[in-house]
């Protein structure tokens, strides 16, 4: 009997190698890494493209909504000397906060579209009410002769003023003043409206007044009156209580939701009283937020299901489905004892991939569940009807298959039960891998075709 040549026995210790088989599967794995990258890099670009039409919606309608004060603010002169010994003079302004400052609305929702995206608006209508004491000039290092009380002013905060929808009347003790837009002065509001006033010698200010505003995505408020209450009442059903306080009380139902607040002075990290821009970062951030403490409280109207949100965290699954996927191919092909080519893995592995571009483009028009039902079941199918020629084996091919179902609900599992994910996760892999050591407990791996060998 003649030898075998070189090149026949190398090309057989090939076709028989397990170590090279493994390698070349981890080879394959490696390079998929890149579709699954452009996958993340895909759902980050329509998330996007979702974001944009929100801004551009919201940047007609209104923005969210931060509301501050009323703040009583007096002016007063400070005086100053150049190098020259000539004498200056400037105005600043000394700021009193509200003793007490109570708020009540409703929050009506809206959606808009936007092309396919859905953007979530709102109108509020809110009543202020609540009262200054008379200013306590002298905790204040000013003298009380520098003081303009007759240039007096009140401020209103309001982030986004395109979102005013009617004039804001104040009535304020026995008289009444039409709030006008602009602020004297940024020291503790960016935007907002004020009126101007003769502050007079009475002891206490009462303020009401009613404001019907446009806004989209969140309404927020900051906490300036020594006590702050705040009710809210909605018709949407998915809140997001958010800021540096949450509800006293709240009730969300299929109805919607009612919130109230109630925040102290002692809550806050600022005096009821200050000169220039004491309360820091409410005339920076654009939320009302900063580290000092001045930050703001309120509700976000959170869309029932973020599609692109559920998309991303099922991309992160991929990697994952493609190995169990090639694992399985493996271990079919050693119980088949039937040579897969890495071409067919390839193929098998890009169809993994394609699942993922499917659950995205139908989840931006149908529900998230229903999205993922018809990519998994179309990806299904595909995958058992290339299977079905590749291992030349029906029962093989069903019991691949019922695998692939059960990893498609295991990984839907996961993305539903967000808490128990990570223990879930660990069951299954355990699971996993207990069913693969058991199934090849007799697999002699140095002879997995059962063929006699020469030496």
């Amino acid at each position: 009997m003649e030898k075998p040549s070189v090149f026949e026995r190398f090309n057989n210790w090939v076709r028989r190698s397990v170590t090279l088989k493994l390698l070349s599967i981890a080879f394959l794995i490696l390079l998929l890494m890149i579709p699954t990258e452009m996958l993340t890099s895909l759902v980050y670009e329509r998330q996007t493209l979702r974001d944009d039409a929100t801004v551009e919606v919201s940047s007609k309608w209104g923005d969210k909504q931060i509301i501050g004060g009323p703040v009583l603010s007096i002016p007063y002169y400070t005086y100053s000397k150049d190098s020259k010994g000539v004498e200056y003079r400037e105005i600043n302004y000394a700021h009193f906060l509200p003793d007490e400052l109570n708020i009540t609305g409703t929050v009506t929702p809206e959606k808009r579209y936007r092309g396919i995206y859905v953007v979530v608006l709102y109108n509020s209508k809110l009543h202020v009410k609540g009262k200054f004491s008379y200013p306590n000039i002298k905790a204040l290092t000013i003298a009380p002769e520098n003081y303009l009380f007759n240039k007096s002013f009140i401020s209103l905060g309001i982030s986004d003023m395109k979102g005013v929808n009617d004039d804001i009347n104040v009535k304020w003790n026995d008289s009444s003043f039409n709030i006008n837009p602009g602020l004297p002065t940024h020291d503790i509001l960016a935007s907002g409206a004020g009126f101007e006033f003769d502050l007079g010698n009475k002891e206490t200010y009462n303020f009401e007044f009613d404001i019907n505003l446009n806004g989209s995505t969140s309404l927020s408020f900051l906490p300036f009156g020594k006590e702050t209450n705040v009710a809210l009442q909605s018709t949407w059903d998915s809140p997001s209580f958010d800021g540096s306080f949450l509800p006293d009380t709240r009730d969300i139902g299929s109805k919607g939701f009612t919130a109230n607040w109630k925040v102290l002075q002692l809550n806050r990290n600022y005096p009821q009283q200050g000169l220039g821009a004491y309360i820091p970062g409410t005339n920076t951030d654009e939320y009302g937020n900063n580290e000092s403490g001045s930050a703001s409280f309120g509700v976000k109207l959170l869309l029932p299901v973020d599609e692109y949100l559920k998309t991303m965290r099922s991309v992160k699954y991929c990697l994952m489905f493609i190995i169990i996927t090639f694992l399985s191919f493996f271990f079919i092909e050693v119980l088949n004892k039937k040579r897969i080519h890495p071409i067919q893995y390839l193929l098998v592995g890009f169809a993994v991939c394609l699942f993922y571009v499917l659950l995205l483009s139908i989840s931006e028009h149908l529900p998230f569940n229903t999205a993922y039902l018809i990519g998994s079941v179309a990806i299904l199918s595909l995958i058992t009807f290339y299977a079905k020629h590749v291992f030349q084996n029906t029962k093989l091919t069903l019991v691949f298959s019922v695998l692939l179902a059960l990893l498609y609900g295991f990984f839907y599992s996961l993305l539903q039960l967000e808490d128990y994910s990570l223990l879930l996760g660990s069951i299954g892999l355990f699971l996993i891998l207990t069913t693969i050591m058991y199934l090849t407990r007799k697999v002699n791996w140095y002879n997995i075709t059962g063929e006699k060998t020469e030496e």
